[in-house]
């Protein structure tokens, strides 16, 4: 049976959801407005029109998935699955790292297979039928193997540190456990684009020419040092055009998707560029990991 802790754990996830689910009701109320008149000029009808019925069927799926999501997690602790399954792996093997490994990769096989369908049908069925998707089966077949195996050397390192801080510190482990979580966000945040992305896309730096006079030259007005450019091969996948801004201290970059490149004059990638330059004058990477 439930334990005290155990209903004080479900309250808090229900809890938690119902904030978050009050929030994503207030952002998509949002698309019932009519375009703002100072907009008008911008957008057309029929365009925005496609853009609320695009965002409505995304958000329905969405809340699908997390509505089986939370029932999930609720109902794992409420039946207490989760003792149930650490013993039976008790039963195979007593080594705590090989219990560890077994407990989350179970999980995660059957987590996975939950939102499987999801990821599927978002990729193929809305982003097809709006024209966006250009991700193959061979490429999205691709992507789940990388990102299974990549996962799973980081998290098997990761959990084999945590399991290894228990053995030595029961009382303080959390603490130590937490350093390590934290170190890693920091490291990732840094090394993210230029180790983990060439896995799954291709990054080539801007050519001289136009656009990386007319960025230079925003990067001098705004004091920002544009070190690194780079294009990133978004059409693999996708029609959508997108940039990011990435990385700490001297490893920030600027990430431009090739169908922004193909889409937009030089002026508006200048203005997406503004944008992402904005959040590196407002912190918002540091902001986040702090948070």
């Amino acid at each position: 049976m439930p334990t005290t802790l155990t209903y004080i754990m479900i309250l808090f996830i229900i809890a938690d959801f119902i904030f978050e689910e009050i929030l994503d009701h207030k952002n998509h109320a949002r698309w019932k407005l009519p375009i703002p008149t100072i907009f008008k000029d911008l957008y057309k009808e029929d365009e925005y029109q496609k853009a609320k019925n695009y965002h409505q069927e995304k958000h329905s799926v969405g809340q699908i998935s997390s509505y089986i999501q939370i029932a999930m997690t609720v109902a794992i602790l409420y039946f207490c699955l989760f003792g149930t399954l650490q013993n039976w792996i008790a039963t195979i093997t007593e080594n705590p790292y090989f219990q560890a490994f077994l407990f989350f990769g179970i999980y995660g096989v059957i987590s996975s297979t939950i939102s499987l369908p999801f990821s599927i049908y978002n990729t193929f069925v809305i982003e097809e039928k709006y024209g966006f998707n250009k991700t193959t089966v061979k490429t999205f077949i691709l992507d789940m193997i990388k990102g299974t195996v990549i996962g799973g050397i980081i998290g098997g390192i990761l959990l084999s540190a945590v399991i290894a801080f228990y053995n030595w510190q029961p009382t303080y482990f959390w603490l130590y456990a937490w350093g390590l979580f934290s170190a890693f966000s920091i490291f990732m945040a840094m090394f993210y684009t230029s180790w983990i992305v060439p896995i799954f896309n291709k990054l080539t730096p801007l050519e001289e020419g136009k656009l990386k006079t007319a960025l230079n030259e925003l990067g001098q007005k705004t004091g920002f040092p544009l070190h690194e450019v780079y294009v990133i091969d978004g059409s693999k996948r996708s029609t959508k055009a997108n940039a990011y801004f990435s990385g700490l201290g001297p490893k920030k970059t600027i990430i431009l998707y090739d169908t922004l490149i193909e889409q937009m004059t030089i002026d508006e990638v200048v203005a997406v560029m503004a944008h992402e330059i904005g959040h590196y004058k407002h912190q918002h990477v540091i902001k986040s990991l702090v948070i």
